[in-house]
This record gives structure tokens, C-alpha cells and sequence, in this order.
């Protein structure tokens, strides 16, 4: 009770002379940065870095800020609709939370154009390492009806153990490798190459779901039917791939997920398994599709639904595929799977912590929009 009657007295407080002209003095400076807002907007935005709809936006903020300096009475009704008449402060304040509001959605205005410009930068650069790829007489003879498609960054050792053993025919299809070299620093590349794989490359690291979109538009201009993605380090059992295509050469499904929960996986890290089943449980909840672990790398698809797919994830994109496989119609089967212990490196996924909240941030975005 007494702060409530604290803070009324206090904002009762009746302005003095000398106040009132530092409020007039408060209503010059809004007229004048009203009207260099005005101006430097459009001296900015004229010529090629014309955008209607910003310069509509930030006109309307530089026309309305000289409007409530010219005439402060314009504001009562704000003033009134928040409740702020019994304040001596009440249209500065009304004022302040408005322009708050507006800041907030301006910066979520610039983070969607700036989303954008780096969705379209993404496509180039896809493209770009696509056509260098592609250059390759011999790629388009590389390409077979079932296609292993792996991002891989640093993993010369363990690709070395892992690319003899995947099976070239299954089901009577023969099977080819494409290995997306995400700017390694080691002989991943050179490895990949001398096993009988294309081999595209990232000038730079730019993380495991942009080298699979490298992947994914080399393989769907050439035509390619099935893919399956699996991770370089050699934790994914090349002995689990009849099982991974099956429900795809019977018909059955058009996205298959291998789950370590329904089969098995070899780890000591118990948060992160923890953090895999409440994710999971999530990610089930938010797209309607029972998902047992949404983390899993090991998936397989006929490319021609997987294309309709909108990806724009850098790093954290498996659940980014799965909201988005869900959204599309996607028909989704999850085949038990077997998760080895990396023989060779460390994880590139960062902290539990750090992995939780960009995969958990992922996925609402991707539900959202």
C-alpha cells in the first residue's frame, strides 16, 4: 500500500516552469529527427538500394514523430487507451511504450529480410558448387539408382573404414556414393575420391545441413530416385541399409528414419540421450507424427517428395527435415537402426546444452512458418 501511494504521488508531480520548456525543447528535437529521419531514409534508400516497403515504413515513423512533435494533442487518445491520464507523463510515456513495440517489430522485420537475403545466398552458393561438380564428365555416370549421400568435415580416419564396407548393390539396384566435403582442413576429400565417390566441396565450413543441400540439389538435377543420408564418422552400420530401404522399394513409405531407440546405440552420454526422448516427444507433439528420435542422421527418401521440402537449417537440420517431411504429406516409417562409438575425432554438435536449444530452436521455427 505504501508504494502504490508512493508512486502515484510521485507521477502527480505537476511540471514546473522550467520543465515545460524542456518539453518544448523535447518537441524541437522531435521535429528536427523526425525530419533527418525523412531524409536520410530516402537519401539512403534511393537508387539501387530502393525498397518500397522500408522507406514506406520508416517515412510513416519520421512523419508520425514530427506530427506528435507539432501537435502533442494527437496522442491523448493513445494516452487515454492505456490508462496513462493520471500521469504527468502520460503522452511521453504512452509514446515510449509504443515506440518499443514498434523497435521490436522492426527488428523482427530486419531479421526476416536478413533471413531472406541468406536463404537466396544459399541457393547460389548450392548451385555454384552443383555446377562445379557437375562440370565432371564422369558425374553423371557416377549416379545410380540409390545414392549414399554424407557431409563430412574432418573425417579422413574414419571414412577410411567406413566407405569399404557400404555395399555397391542392394535389392538388385546399384548403389553410389556422394561425399559433400563441408571445407575440411584433413584429406577427407582426397579419401572420398579414392574410394570410388563423387566428392563435392565447400570452400568453407558452413555446416552439416548446408552440405547436404549441396548434396540434395547435385542429386536432383541428375536425376537421382533413392537417397539415403548417413554421417562420416562411422557410427551409422552400412549393415543396416536393407533395412532402411525396404519400406522404400516395397512402396511402403517415402521417407524412412532409422531410430537407435527402437534398435540400439553404444553411448555414455546419458544427458544428451535424455535430451534425444524429450525431443523427441516434442517434435511428435508439434507435427502429429510419432517420431522416437529426431536426431537421427540416417534417413532415406525418393527425391522427387523430398524435393517439394523447404530447408534453409545451416547446422541444425534434422528436425528442420522432419517438421518440414511431416508438413508436406510425407508418408514416414522409422526402421530400428544401430548407433556405434566414434572410433575417430569428436563430435561437431558443441555442448548438450548448445545442441538442445539450436535443435529446439530449429524446430518451432520450422513449425511456425
Amino acid at each position: 500500500m505504501y508504494y502504490s501511494t508512493y508512486a502515484r504521488a510521485t507521477f502527480a508531480f505537476r511540471p514546473s516552469n522550467g520543465i515545460v520548456h524542456e518539453l518544448s525543447i523535447l518537441r524541437v528535437t522531435g521535429l528536427v529527427g523526425g525530419t533527418l529521419l525523412f531524409l536520410s531514409s530516402f537519401l539512403y534508400l534511393r537508387g539501387k538500394r530502393w525498397s518500397r516497403s522500408l522507406f514506406v515504413l520508416v517515412a510513416c515513423l519520421a512523419l508520425y514523430v514530427i506530427l506528435v512533435s507539432a501537435y502533442p494533442n494527437t496522442v491523448n487518445w493513445l494516452r487515454t487507451l492505456l490508462n496513462l491520464e493520471g500521469f504527468a507523463y502520460g503522452r511521453l510515456l504512452a509514446l515510449t511504450i509504443c515506440a518499443s513495440v514498434a523497435g521490436i517489430l522492426l527488428a523482427i522485420y530486419a531479421k526476416a529480410r536478413a533471413d531472406q537475403v541468406q536463404h537466396l545466398l544459399d541457393r547460389v552458393i548450392c548451385a555454384d558448387a552443383a555446377e562445379r561438380m557437375l562440370a565432371s564428365p564422369a558425374a553423371a555416370a557416377s549416379i545410380k539408382p540409390i545414392m549414399i549421400l554424407m557431409p563430412a568435415l574432418n573425417e579422413e580416419h574414419n571414412l577410411q573404414r567406413l566407405l569399404p564396407r557400404i555395399p555397391r548393390e542392394i535389392g538388385g539396384k546399384q548403389v553410389g556414393i556422394l561425399v559433400v566435403d563441408d571445407g575440411s582442413s584433413d584429406a577427407t576429400g582426397a579419401v572420398a575420391a579414392s574410394c570410388g565417390c563423387m566428392v563435392a566441396r565447400n570452400s568453407i565450413r558452413r555446416g552439416q545441413g548446408a552440405a547436404l543441400r549441396v548434396g540434395y540439389v547435385i542429386l536432383q538435377r541428375c536425376g537421382a530416385d533413392i537417397v539415403v543420408t548417413m554421417d562420416a564418422d562411422n557410427q551409422h552400420s552400412p549393415e543396416d541399409l536393407d533395412a532402411m530401404l525396404a519400406p522404400l522399394l516395397s512402396g511402403e513409405a517415402d521417407f524412412v528414419l532409422g531410430s537407435r531407440r527402437l534398435g540400439s546405440a553404444h553411448t555414455s552420454d546419458g544427458v544428451r540421450s535424455a535430451g534425444v526422448v524429450a525431443l523427441s516427444h516434442l517434435i511428435s507433439i508439434l507435427s502429429g507424427q510419432r517420431i522416437t528420435d529426431c536426431s537421427s542422421g540416417f534417413k532415406a527418401f525418393r527425391m522427387r517428395p523430398f524435393s517439394q521440402l523447404d530447408l534453409r537449417e545451416d547446422q541444425f537440420q534434422n528436425s528442420e527435415v522432419l517438421m518440414e517431411a511431416t508438413k508436406k504429406g510425407l508418408r514416414i516409417v522409422e526402421v530400428p537402426i544401430r548407433i556405434t562409438e566414434r572410433a575417430h575425432g569428436t563430435s561437431h554438435k558443441g555442448s548438450n546444452m548448445f545442441y538442445g536449444f539450436h535443435f529446439t530452436k530449429a524446430m518451432v521455427k520450422t513449425w511456425w512458418r
